[in-house]
């Protein structure tokens, strides 16, 4: 993932960042409604977010209940070093991870923390045995399951 420096943002860049975070489809002209400005404007600062890093990408926020992934399991991985080349190495294999939905480099008694979305147990199992196991360095693995969720946002407070 490419390192972004902190980006000075008025308050247009900060509403318009909110109105994107709600819907990520509004329409240029509507966007340019919300912030009070032109849509030539608009359309000049939205590219400025998106050059600058502001924006990375533009998705769809999927219901995993709904496509049959309704287990969130986070994971710590302990490695058996911490040198450049292993970690690279773990980051590329868990990469090709399919159920890895995010993956965090930490500090602390753990090297990684993951979060996988998986079916069941049985597929937990599959991952975690056939899977993270594997992955050479890991030299420890150890999962929670989430009983549910509580707070998950998807807009960041700016």
């Amino acid at each position: 993932m490419k390192t972004v420096s902190a980006v000075t943002l008025d308050a247009i860049d900060r509403k318009m960042l909110r109105a994107l975070q709600e819907n990520g489809r509004i329409s240029n002209a509507d966007l340019a409604r919300t912030v009070n400005l032109s849509e030539s404007a608009c359309l000049r600062r939205l590219r400025a977010l998106e050059t600058e890093g502001v924006i990375s990408r533009y998705a769809a926020i999927i219901n995993e209940r709904a496509v049959g992934l309704p287990i969130s399991v986070f994971v710590t991985v302990t490695l058996s070093s911490q040198a450049e080349a292993a970690l690279t190495a773990f980051e590329t294999a868990v990469a090709t991870v399919p159920e890895v939905v995010e993956c965090y480099l930490m500090t602390g008694g753990s090297d990684y923390l993951l979060r996988l979305v998986v079916r069941d147990v049985d597929d937990l199992e599959r991952v975690h045995s056939h899977e993270l196991t594997r992955i050479p360095g890991v030299t420890r693995v150890s999962s929670s399951v989430a009983m549910r969720t509580v707070v998950k946002r998807g807009a960041l407070p700016v």
